[in-house]
């Protein structure tokens, strides 16, 4: 007896359309992300480097070794503190001040405010070689222009680079500068989608713009700050571009931060297992911030 096949019916197919759909994107993250993420914990419990590269077999495996000299490297403790000193001052004062930015430019939408808009995203998507090229000038003490402003008013010449916490400092205003742009608009779409009517409502109720901004627009941005605050937290815990183009990570270690260190013990040393080992630490500490940030966003959304 012959039998009859049965088409799908209409209701599998909707079942499986979606699955047809995230197919892809879930292959190009493990393939580029997952896979990636295993390899390198793989290559944290080895010896892993030049040589093993080109030759598998001289490739050892070690255990914990790496996590252990890496907890007792004074210059990992180093990066680590100044990475934390990064993240403390650095990510409020993007978020402040992308949100100050934001609140200007949103209360008029002319051509003067559409271009400071640009001028505002411009350094975001400026290459960081030529923004450190830039301000290697502005910060040079001898000649540069922030010492020359600073000799107007009668001050001495500022160590801008030279001084380990002086060139911490001076790193993040240049990091900040750079991060503005993204946040910035960011912030301005939000500002945007606000209803005029609550603001309406609030000048007829004889609310000042002082209430009215932290009754209504600070509330309201709850979600955009939120979103902000945890990508700029992952960026500065990752800070590496500004350190290894303008100090490489000097004066003494005074601005190396972890991405820098791994990135010098990995291809400067050769040391991938022990650059691998520092890369898992950081990846630890970026979830345990990120599942923190989602704590306090669930809790804040019950209360």
């Amino acid at each position: 007896m012959e039998l009859v096949r049965k088409k799908p019916s209409r209701e599998g197919k909707r079942q499986s359309a979606p699955y047809v759909f995230i197919a892809p994107a879930v292959l190009l993250l493990l393939l580029f992300a997952v896979l990636p993420i295993i390899i390198a914990l793989t290559i944290s419990f080895t010896d892993m480097d030049l040589r093993g590269i080109s030759n598998w077999s001289n490739i050892s495996f070690v255990g914990i070794e790496n996590y252990r000299v890496l907890l007792s490297d004074p210059i990992f403790w180093t990066s680590m503190y100044n990475t934390f000193f990064y993240v403390v001052i650095g990510v409020p004062l993007v978020i402040i001040s992308s949100l100050g930015a934001a609140l200007l430019l949103n209360y008029s939408s002319n051509k003067l405010f559409r271009l400071f808009r640009v001028i505002y995203y411009m350094p975001a998507i400026t290459n960081i070689v030529a923004i450190a090229v830039i301000w290697g000038f502005l910060y040079n003490v001898s000649y540069g222009l922030f010492n020359q402003v600073l000799l107007f008013f009668n001050t001495g010449p500022v160590p801008w680079l030279e001084d380990p916490t002086m060139a911490k400092l001076s790193l993040i205003i240049l990091a900040v500068w750079k991060g503005i742009g993204i946040n910035m608009l960011i912030y301005l779409a939000a500002l945007q989608s606000i209803p005029k009517d609550y603001y309406e409502a609030a000048t007829i109720d004889g609310a000042s713009r002082s209430q009215q901004f932290f009754k209504i627009t600070f509330p309201l941005l709850g979600f955009a700050t939120f979103f902000i605050t945890v990508t700029t937290l992952i960026g500065w815990l990752q800070f590496f571009e500004e350190p290894f183009v303008m100090t490489e990570g000097g004066p003494l270690d005074g601005t190396i931060s972890i991405a820098l260190f791994i990135y010098q013990a990995g291809f400067s040393y050769s040391n991938f297992g022990y650059a691998a080992a520092a890369s898992f630490v950081l990846f630890v500490i970026i979830i345990i911030a990120t599942l923190i940030q989602f704590t306090l966003r669930r809790k804040q959304g019950d209360m």
